[in-house]
């Protein structure tokens, strides 16, 4: 017996998320221009600021602040200099070759083993695997050309699965049919099994049916002969649609017939007006022409 507060027939007509977040940025911008409509009204009430921040410099921007070079001057400058310094040190141990050289690194007395002098010759892993192939191979060729020419040796092997047979398939193996025809099989029996129970069920009724499922005795509420008719979903969106396109021509035609009734309107937006484009505002330069004229003044400073 309960019912929707807000979807009662009598419930004020609400806005929909959309058009109450528009209808506030609206609002928030006509705040705006008011205020700024007033500041330039009256310039004599002066601007009310308790920041901090407002009376604040830079420490760095300030006019005693010493010169400061860019990021790509400094880090060119450190280059020069150290290619300068490495210069300098080149110079100083060619103009003085009586100073020496001295190093601390351990690597500097090391030599490779593998490529001393007195190393002896390696040859590359190309030519290493090929020469294993080729003795693996004159290998298996001896070893067969012994076998065909010593037949009196024989074949000696201790593997165990040399002497095992197959248990599936071995000569005296019972006949095993193929998992295609055994499965051809099951679904043949299976269905012998499925026109046996009908034709017992056929030919004895007096056994009758024996179910124990609860959903056997069961009916659909909806489907049932006393069910008032439903329509579909498609129908009702339609009809729906047609409710509603006969309610607006319903409205616009009482509009046009009763033009004393006039509009009535409560949202401010409808009487504010845009600040910037009123007949009596400055006239304004676009963007393109303030980028081209500031660059021009700041090449002129």
């Amino acid at each position: 017996f309960g019912r929707n507060y807000f979807g009662r027939p009598s419930a004020p007509e609400m806005e929909d998320v959309e058009n109450a977040e528009e209808r506030a940025r609206v609002l928030a911008e006509a705040a705006a221009l008011k205020e700024s409509a007033v500041d330039y009204l009256h310039p004599e009430v002066g601007v009310t600021s308790a920041d901090g921040a407002c009376f604040g410099r830079n420490y760095f921007d300030r006019p005693l602040a010493p010169e400061t070079e860019d990021m790509e001057d400094a880090e060119e400058r450190a280059c020069v200099l150290a290619e300068a310094a490495a210069l300098k040190k080149s110079a100083v141990d060619y103009m003085h070759p009586e100073v020496g050289v001295t190093a601390t690194d351990g690597a500097c007395f090391g030599r490779n083993y593998f490529g001393r002098p007195s190393a002896l010759e390696t040859e590359e892993d190309e030519f290493a695997d090929e020469r294993a192939e080729i003795l693996e191979e004159a290998a298996a060729l001896k070893k067969l050309a012994a076998d065909y020419a010593h037949p009196e040796v024989g074949v000696t092997a201790a593997d165990a699965t040399v002497f095992g047979r197959n248990y599936f398939g071995r000569p005296s193996a019972p006949e095993m049919e193929d998992v295609e025809n055994a499965e051809e099989r099951a679904r043949v029996l299976a269905e012998a099994a499925a026109l046996k129970k009908s034709a017992v069920d056929y030919m004895h009724p007096e056994l009758g049916v024996t179910s124990a499922d609860g959903a056997c005795f069961g009916r659909n509420f909806f489907d049932r002969p006393t069910a008032p008719e439903t329509e579909e979903d498609e129908f009702a969106d339609e009809r729906a649609e047609i409710l509603e396109e006969a309610a607006a021509l319903k409205k616009l035609a009482t509009d046009y017939m009763h033009p004393e009734v006039c509009v009535a309107a409560t949202d401010a937006t409808v009487f504010g007006r845009n600040y910037f484009n009123r007949p009596s505002a400055p006239k304004t330069e676009e963007e393109e022409d303030a980028e081209e004229r500031a660059r021009v003044l700041a090449e002129a400073a």
